[in-house]
């Protein structure tokens, strides 16, 4: 008897703060019986969704408008995605040439923003204060995209809700026995006092309250949560709600090749153990 393994769509962009360390802790937190839907209001590169491959809708949002229109036409245009992918090619020439260009087709602003994601410096997101990306060129050898992954991720889509905004306006679908996954960007940097930006914007303390105001209502709707954030006295004080907190390192892998690495420790809250 011959077994085929069935083969998983993987993550098909960089992004800072992904959680893709955590697809092996994930298990240990999941609810005992099955959740319903699934929801992700900090999508980003999407690394726990495509490991999880929930079952039912999954109802996915980010802050990020572009990043959302990419997921969209992804899962609904992926053929043409791809054509527009080829088209491009990995060179320091392409890319700027791409990087510069004014598009109108919406399918290929997809196309470009999976090509400068994978061939730019560290698949940093940065844009200037006209909203154009300014991310200098990576030297990557790496192929910039997959075709099969990215037919696979389409497929991983189809049950989606895909929206844009403040993660607040994702309460709105939360019922009872689901399960919310939360991935916010980190105020706070690990272990410290400071504060960094993150994208172009501030992911800021009162936000951070906010988000905990966001847990207490999941919670009153009987719903499930999973929380990620860094291991830092005052994320312990404001997301403090006598649940589960459990202390992971992992390594850090933000930075260029000569930048300083180590291990951190970050936070996981929740309510399913």
């Amino acid at each position: 008897m011959v077994i085929i393994k069935e083969i998983e769509a993987k993550p098909f962009l960089r992004w800072a703060g992904g959680k893709k360390w955590l697809k092996k802790e994930i298990h240990n937190f999941l609810p005992q019986e099955n959740y319903k839907n699934y929801h992700e209001p900090f999508l980003g590169g999407g690394a726990i969704f495509f490991f999880l491959r929930p079952k039912r809708v999954s109802f996915l949002n980010d802050l990020n408008k572009e990043l959302i229109d990419t997921y969209m036409h992804v899962r609904d245009n992926v053929e043409e995605v791809i054509r527009e992918l080829k088209k491009f090619k990995n060179t320091e020439e392409c890319y700027y040439a791409v990087r510069n260009q004014k598009l109108r087709s919406e399918v290929r602003k997809a196309a470009r923003f999976i090509y400068l994601n994978q061939t730019s410096f560290n698949g940093i997101y940065r844009v200037n204060l006209k909203g154009e990306y300014n991310v200098p060129f990576g030297y990557r050898k790496k192929n910039f995209f997959e075709p099969e992954n990215l037919r696979l991720v389409s497929n991983s889509l189809k049950n989606s809700v895909l929206s844009y905004g403040s993660f607040i306006d994702c309460l709105t679908n939360i019922k009872k026995g689901d399960l919310v996954f939360l991935d916010p960007p980190y105020t706070i940097t690990h272990n410290d006092n400071g504060f960094f930006k993150y994208n172009q914007k501030l992911f800021s303390e009162t936000d951070q309250y906010k988000l905990s105001e966001m847990i207490d209502e999941i919670k009153r709707k009987e719903a499930h949560y999973i929380l990620t954030n860094a291991a830092h006295h005052k994320v312990k004080e404001i997301f403090d709600k006598n649940d589960s907190l459990i202390e992971l390192k992992r390594a850090s892998l933000v930075g260029g090749i000569n930048a300083q690495r180590g291990k951190y420790s970050e936070y996981i809250f929740t309510n399913c153990i």
